[in-house]
């Protein structure tokens, strides 16, 4: 069978699909064109895309042919395909769970402390010559430990980060979820609304799934709801915080900081943001090791493997 790389992977991972297929991969970093994504359908029998490889509905009926019948793709957010529309046509879907998992805990975890503690802003007065060394009140931030934690989202992601505040941090654990959560895997409390969690907390972590249901999710209202100290971090997708009413809230210091590795309309970051010291940026870092993106690679060819077999998929979505 044929297979379509959308962008360069770790040479592990190439290796062992050329191994299987007829491999093809595309050596530029930047997502697929639409003309693109429409060839690789029409080209190929099954398309391993990345995150910002946008399939829509019109995606899917602009491709002649029907080659294609598996997207097997390459992270645990898939909202940047349209899987309705890829059913219809006859293509299954399939994403990367597990693998993430505890690399996207730890740089919640990272941002956190950054944010609170200021150390993204520290770096930046040092680098620029201007520090003039330490004193009793210089760059008082949030202490951390002890502190509560909303997580929004408490999915395998949103365990992993309570794991981490209350086991490394002594953080009491609350959170929002769509639907009852029997096991948060530490003590936690389920709080019934979301302007009640975020209210509730002295950092709030958003680990929600991107898509339709979920964007804009963290608006105006819910961000009102934070403690003037609170820091919010998102290290789920950029569109489910309102971008626009979070920088508000940081200009006016509404809010104490907030940490962010993803955005709205990524790459492109609002001059606003990159302006103010209180908000931490990261170029979405969440999974960028090589172990993980290694086993992000390989849970996506195991998929690939096994539709080619004939076996069921490991993955579906």
């Amino acid at each position: 069978m044929k297979l379509f790389v959308s962008r360069p992977l770790p040479d592990a991972v190439l290796k062992r699909a050329r191994a299987h297929f007829d491999m093809t991969y595309r050596t530029e970093t930047r997502p697929m064109s639409q003309d693109e994504c429409v060839a690789a359908l029409e080209g190929y029998d099954i398309v391993l895309p990345t995150l910002g490889d946008i399939y829509r509905a019109e995606t899917f009926a602009a491709a002649k042919g029907g080659r294609c019948k598996l997207l097997a793709n390459f992270g645990v957010g898939y909202n940047h395909i349209d899987v309705a529309a890829a059913r219809s046509a006859g293509i299954a879907v399939t994403n990367t769970p597990g693998a993430v998992t505890d690399a996207t805990a730890d740089i919640a975890m990272m941002l956190i402390l950054m944010s609170a503690r200021r150390a993204a802003e520290g770096e930046r007065l040092v680098r620029s010559g201007q520090w003039e060394g330490w004193h009793p009140t210089q760059m008082l931030g949030l202490h951390v430990t002890g502190k509560t934690v909303a997580i929004i989202g408490m999915g395998r992601i949103g365990k992993a980060i309570a794991r981490r505040c209350h086991h490394g941090f002594g953080m009491e654990v609350v959170f929002f979820n769509r639907s009852p959560v029997a096991d948060a895997g530490v003590p936690a409390r389920q709080l019934p609304t979301l302007e009640a969690a975020m209210a509730a907390a002295d950092v709030v972590v958003i680990a929600v799934p991107g898509g339709a249901e979920t964007r804009h999710l963290i608006g105006k209202g819910a961000i009102a709801a934070m403690q003037p100290h609170a820091h919010l971090v998102n290290i789920a997708r950029g569109d489910v915080v309102e971008e626009a009413a979070l920088i508000a809230a940081l200009q006016s210091n509404r809010i104490g900081g907030a940490g962010l590795d993803v955005y709205e309309r990524e790459p492109q970051v609002p001059e606003e943001l990159i302006r103010l010291d209180n908000v931490t940026l990261l170029p979405h870092l969440g999974t960028a090791a090589l172990e993980v993106r290694t086993a992000m690679g390989m849970m996506a060819l195991d998929n690939a493997i096994a539709f080619a077999e004939g076996r069921d998929l490991t993955n579906p979505v």
